[in-house]
């Protein structure tokens, strides 16, 4: 493939050459270009993944600018704290997002691996696994793309993320990978969108209810997630290759 020639113009769908395809064209694009592009490439193949946390307004309003329509996941482990939910629906009716999907565990999974819900108290890695991984890949099938509000700034992993990533068959796609924590602070005062209320109590970095804290000051973002644990990431920013690893290490 020439950096000319899309591959969807040859009927082919491979995600190293679509990265390729994209990065040659939208490396250093703003968040709102890469998604525009991701639209243009993908269409209806293509999602955001929101966990409706403390920095999410950002990526979503910039989404809704560009479509309305983009398909919105959303998961809900039966875990979250119910100001998650809450803001979920403030923002989908905010910007006016059409297709926000809320998607559950599977119930028979859950019965067999966690049938008394506390299977975070013993093994948090199989806990995501179940509560997020799974459902999330299921509902991925129908698509060959998706973005999340992943940063650089957010340390670990993500510090040398690109805009554009080959995982598991598909595309990952991070519009917000270059910008700092100014800039994300920036885009929520000049826009005056609305904060995760947790986020006035201390919480930086929301997720799961029970495995989620405040953090103090001087602490990175997600200090909170996990504490006292080697874990950083629920998983599903991890390969299915990776995510086996981890849980056949037990």
């Amino acid at each position: 493939m020439t950096a000319q020639t899309a591959p969807e113009e040859k009927g082919l769908f491979d995600p190293l050459q679509t990265v390729d395809y994209l990065d040659s064209r939208y490396a250093d694009a703003s968040p709102e270009q890469v998604i525009e592009g991701a639209l243009k490439y993908f269409g209806d193949q293509f999602a955001l993944v929101s966990s409706f946390g403390s920095e999410s307004a950002v990526l979503l309003h910039i989404a809704s600018r560009v479509s309305k329509d983009i398909p919105v996941l959303f998961l809900d482990t039966g875990k979250l704290f119910g100001e998650t939910k809450r803001f979920r629906d403030r923002l989908s009716e905010d910007f006016g997002l059409t297709d926000v999907r809320t998607i559950l565990p599977d119930a028979n999974e859950l019965q067999a691996e966690d049938p008394k819900g506390a299977l975070w108290t013993k093994d948090t890695n199989k806990c995501c696994y179940f509560r997020k991984v799974r459902p999330l890949d299921k509902v991925l099938d129908g698509f060959e793309a998706w973005a999340s509000g992943r940063k650089r700034f957010q340390g670990g992993v993500r510090s040398l993320l690109p805009h554009f990533e080959a995982a598991d068959g598909r595309v990952k796609i991070n519009p917000l990978a270059f910008w700092t924590k100014e800039d994300v602070t920036a885009y929520l005062e000049e826009n005056n969108l609305p904060r995760h209320p947790l986020v006035a109590e201390g919480f930086a970095s929301i997720g799961c209810m029970p495995c989620t804290d405040r953090v103090q000051e001087g602490e990175s973002d997600r200090a909170g997630r996990w504490r006292g644990q080697a874990k950083a990431e629920c998983g599903i920013h991890l390969s299915l290759t990776e995510n086996t690893r981890i849980l056949s290490s037990k």
